[in-house]
């Protein structure tokens, strides 16, 4: 009777942890005003702008006036900054998501803080 109660206990607890720990990184709200993305930077050699680009195939433009984003070129970072008219982001997100449930995100962040993951990008 105990080993039935002990191995009931271990399934019950199986279950309830089992979405926690499958689980991948929950999706950010993209009504978000600050965002923490990880993925590679690049900067194209005609543009000024720095791009990062995420493992699920997102982009955003990235912009700093106080984040030296030039070293991380060709690295993985994890990033944090503020979204550029996040109400518009949104709106403009959901309705891409709403036609096509593959659409990537693409947005414009300006860049609060920058912390190298890997001095390297993954392909």
């Amino acid at each position: 009777m105990k080993n039935k109660w002990v191995l009931s206990s271990v399934a019950l607890a199986g279950l309830v942890l089992a979405p926690v720990l499958t689980s991948a990184a929950p999706a950010q709200d993209k009504d978000a005003k600050v965002r923490t993305l990880t993925g590679c930077i690049s900067k194209p050699e005609s543009g000024r702008e720095f791009q990062l680009t995420t493992a699920d195939g997102s982009t955003w433009e990235l912009h700093s006036k106080t984040v030296k984003l030039m070293p991380h070129v060709g690295h993985t970072v994890t990033i944090t900054g503020t979204v550029w008219h996040p109400d518009a982001h949104g709106a403009k997100e959901k309705v891409k998501d709403a036609v096509d449930p593959d659409a990537r995100e693409h947005g414009h962040l300006n860049v609060t803080n920058a912390e190298m993951v890997s001095d390297s990008c993954k392909k």
